[in-house]
């Protein structure tokens, strides 16, 4: 089973195990994770579940889509390299864990 190891602004850390093909940004939500807004609910149209994901995992997840790009440019925190939206992310059977960091800011 998949595990999502969030990284609060803070520090702290949570791992939530998932089944495949969960979202990253819902399962956030609906676990109480700090610092993910998800303001649009989903749509890639407000880029308020920013995250920052670490290397190991980053290459089975799917390429920046145009959209997510667009809206990454408008993220409130700095935007690095290993900048997603984490309402962009599904969790694969490939995936063993997934880290993902929080900006210190979403809004």
């Amino acid at each position: 089973m998949p595990t999502i190891v969030y990284i609060e602004p803070d520090g702290q850390r949570k791992a939530i195990q998932v089944e495949a093909g969960a979202n990253v940004m819902r399962t956030a939500v609906g676990n109480g994770v700090d610092g993910i807004v998800a303001e649009c609910g989903g749509a890639a149209m407000c880029a308020t579940c920013h995250v920052y994901v670490a290397e190991e995992g980053a290459e089975l997840l799917p390429p920046v889509g145009e959209v997510e790009n667009e809206m990454l440019e408008s993220a409130a925190a700095e935007r690095r390299d290993s900048s997603r939206l984490s309402c962009q992310l599904n969790v694969t059977s490939h995936i063993e864990t997934l880290v993902v960091r929080i900006p210190d800011r979403q809004m």
